[in-house]
């Protein structure tokens, strides 16, 4: 069911990297579809999954936890997780939770896709 909160989210294949850049807020609304676009990816099976934040301005509770689902996927299928260039807002969210411990965060994709 689509009630008009389909995220734009762009996906860059880059040699054994997949690059994952979500556009806008990631919300209860929007969080869905980017868990979607997270598991096809992951589908593919890639060495390295790079979730660029740099146009996300605010992530909820729903959107860590999309990540987090995403992290362990990955860790299920030997795939390294990166989060690149979160914004303060963003950035604070993962900090509180503390979960700036356990994603591999870089300041962007550049770093992450160079890690």
């Amino acid at each position: 069911m689509n009630n008009g909160q389909e995220m734009e989210i762009q996906v860059e294949n880059r040699d054994d990297s997949v690059v994952v850049t979500p556009m806008g807020e990631v919300d209860l609304a929007r969080s869905p579809s980017l868990r979607s676009r997270l598991k096809q990816v992951l589908g593919e099976s890639p060495n390295r999954l790079v979730v660029d934040l740099s146009q996300v301005p605010y992530m909820d509770s729903s959107g860590v936890a999309t990540l987090v689902e995403a992290l362990q996927q990955c860790r299920a299928h030997d795939c390294s997780l990166f989060l690149a260039g979160l914004q303060d807002r963003v950035r604070s969210v993962f900090e509180i939770a503390r979960l700036d411990t356990v994603f591999n965060i870089t300041a962007d994709t550049t770093s992450a896709l160079d890690a």
